[in-house]
């Protein structure tokens, strides 16, 4: 199941929003709270405040409605900061100009999920960390088997 928090019409950028959003993709909710904790961003306690919501959300439907939650095995699902309405604004400029700028509002969404559901053990995926089952630089036989009947296929098309 999973558990949404969303912030409308936040005064930052999404770009900045989602330097800080970044960080916490995938991590558990106490690491993610660490982190945002010592963030130097202006956004970060505001996304703090979001996560916050987004676990008492969690704590609600386990409480109330009945529905089985860890809350101690939730992690970051999804982390996201969309453009939101764009307010243009008129700074004087030499000579009697004006020159526009605009002033960027975002829509910020944290997902979390409990890690473990639906037989799935590994849902997220720490960056850095390579897999066992799959060597890197191999590529699977048929893959190059396909790249060959294409080559073919052109080759047969151009006479």
């Amino acid at each position: 199941m999973e558990f949404r928090a969303e912030a409308r019409f936040m005064r930052v950028s999404p770009q900045k929003a989602r330097l800080v959003l970044d960080l916490i993709k995938g991590r558990r909710v106490e690491d993610a709270l660490n982190t945002l904790m010592f963030t130097k961003k202006r956004v970060a306690p505001t996304i703090e405040k979001l996560l916050r919501s987004a676990v008492e959300n969690a704590n609600y439907l386990n409480a109330e409605k009945g529905v089985e939650v860890d809350v101690d095995n939730l992690y970051v699902k999804r982390a996201v900061a969309n453009d939101g309405p764009r307010m243009k604004r008129i700074r004087p400029a030499p000579m009697g100009r004006a020159y526009r700028y605009v002033r960027r509002i975002s829509h910020i969404e944290i997902a979390l999920a409990e890690r473990g559901k639906n037989g799935r053990e590994d849902v997220a995926t720490v960056v850095g960390e390579e897999k066992s089952a799959k060597a890197p630089g191999k590529v699977a036989p048929k893959a190059k088997a396909k790249k060959k009947a294409a080559g073919k296929k052109k080759t047969a098309g151009a006479r």
